[in-house]
């Protein structure tokens, strides 16, 4: 079920920084995303559910699947989007979710995605803007298993639960 371009108009990033409704969330409503899917990556598990990731035993990352138009954002640039929205210092744990099934991590898809993330590593770390070490795990891509319907668009259909409204929405 690994997921890959289907043409040289689209590319994919996929990208963990904690729960997955938020990173979604944001890039779905990026301007030369095409799609943000919801799902998991990086583990030993088949076809995980949502309760084997949740029990940070699996091995998997809550990640979204971004499809995008290189022509109208790079990748670089979603990573830069990245690094703004989730925290890449704390290892295993994003706010209140912990485990490291919400760990910071880059999955490339080719050689030049891993060096722009480690470049992009390298750039966020000398900012100082973090103001700790960067605990982002950069690892080639693996089969993407998309998370169950339930998760797809999450705050689009549950904007008005706390969790997304004090999680999500910021």
């Amino acid at each position: 079920m690994t997921q890959t371009p289907t043409s040289a108009d689209t590319a994919l990033a996929t990208l963990g920084g904690g729960c997955f409704w938020c990173l979604e969330a944001v890039y779905a409503r990026t301007e030369g995303v095409l799609s943000a899917v919801s799902g998991y990556m990086g583990g030993h598990v088949m076809q995980p559910t949502y309760q084997q990731v949740c029990s940070g035993r699996s091995g998997h990352a809550e990640v979204v699947q971004v499809r995008f138009d290189p022509s109208r954002i790079g990748y670089a640039d979603l990573l830069e989007i990245f690094f703004a929205i989730h925290d890449p210092t704390t290892l295993n744990r994003q706010g209140n979710d912990v485990g490291p099934q919400y760990r910071s991590a880059i999955f490339f898809h080719d050689l030049q995605q891993q060096a722009v993330a480690q470049a992009a590593i390298a750039g966020e770390q000398a900012s100082g803007r973090h103001g700790s070490p960067l605990v982002t795990e950069v690892s080639a891509a693996s089969t993407f298993w998309p998370a169950e319907d339930y998760h797809q668009g999450y705050f689009e259909g549950h904007g008005h639960e706390p969790y997304c409204q004090y999680v999500v929405a910021p």
